[in-house]
């Protein structure tokens, strides 16, 4: 199956096989966890094995609807995206109207609703009719961080599978040459590395100036700090890597001024984030940095 593939969650694996492999699909699922985990993917897999033509394995990756899916162009699959920072009304009124036109060439309809919880209201209330009376060769999977901004009349109509984070181990299996700390600030999430991946070289900077900051002197942190200044667009990002690794060393030795560091970089992306000015802001921090080592 299919879901082989994708990393980690063992026990969802072996409950959607089950639904799978025992025919016995509802129609309405809730994919609930931490934001980054893979659920998106674990759904779409789901999708493509329930609309699968072939009986006995599935998905069979050869009959056309597997075919259409891998090319995106399945007619019996719709994936639902926020427009903007939410899913509006508009949005779901067109799948409740598409959803009651009978498959095409699979025996069901698949619908997954990425980031549901961020559905408007009135696009929640637009949904619960259908969640209500579903047509019966239709599915629904919603996909979800935060279960409670969902009505509880629609939570109720759904079948929840939790999702976890993913082992550290797990991670290191996925990507290779990539440093625990990294691993552990990724806090379980795929997507998160695949973020932290895309800029690898600056992250590693990150932790080799962090690592050798209480061996400098003021004049080598100066001279070592062109990675905040270069990195003006990453400077919340990296800033908060900073705090990160400084947490792990307090771990190790409780000192009062890696404490005192970590307050002056929450000072200092308060100043960023209000729009002070960008170099005077690094300046300032890393003289701190330099009366605290």
């Amino acid at each position: 199956m299919s879901f082989e593939k994708l990393i980690g969650n063992k026990k969802v694996k072996r409950i959607l096989n089950n639904i799978v492999e025992s025919n016995n699909v509802l129609h309405s699922y809730m994919f609930i966890g931490k934001t980054g985990i893979g659920k998106k993917e674990f759904a779409k897999e789901f999708a493509k094995s329930i609309l699968c033509n072939e009986e006995y394995k599935k998905p069979c990756e050869n009959c056309k609807s597997c075919i259409g899916f891998e090319e995106n162009n399945n007619p019996d699959f719709k994936m639902i995206e926020a427009d903007g920072k939410s899913i509006k009304i508009d949005q779901i009124r067109e799948l409740t109207e598409k959803i009651v036109e009978k498959p095409i060439i699979s025996s069901k309809k698949v619908y997954i609703i990425n980031d549901a919880d961020c559905m408007t209201k009135e696009a929640q209330n637009s949904l619960l009719k259908t969640l209500e009376e579903p047509p019966e060769y239709a599915v629904l999977i919603l996909i979800v961080e935060n279960e409670s901004k969902m009505l509880n009349t629609i939570r109720s109509r759904c079948i929840k599978i939790e999702f976890n984070i993913i082992e550290k181990e797990e991670l290191k299996l996925y990507m290779n040459n990539i440093s625990d700390n990294i691993l552990e600030a990724c806090e379980g999430s795929i997507g998160k590395l695949n973020s932290i991946l895309e800029k690898k070289e600056m992250y590693e900077e990150i932790e080799n100036f962090v690592e050798k900051m209480h061996t400098y002197n003021a004049l080598d942190i100066l001279n070592n700090a062109e990675i905040l200044y270069n990195n003006k667009e990453d400077i919340l990002e990296i800033l908060d890597y900073m705090i990160f690794l400084l947490y792990k060393r307090i771990l190790e030795n409780k000192s009062i001024r890696i404490i005192n560091i970590i307050e002056e970089i929450e000072k200092t992306k308060k100043r960023i984030i209000s729009n002070s000015n960008f170099d005077m802001s690094i300046d300032n921090l890393l003289f701190n940095i330099t009366d605290n080592m």
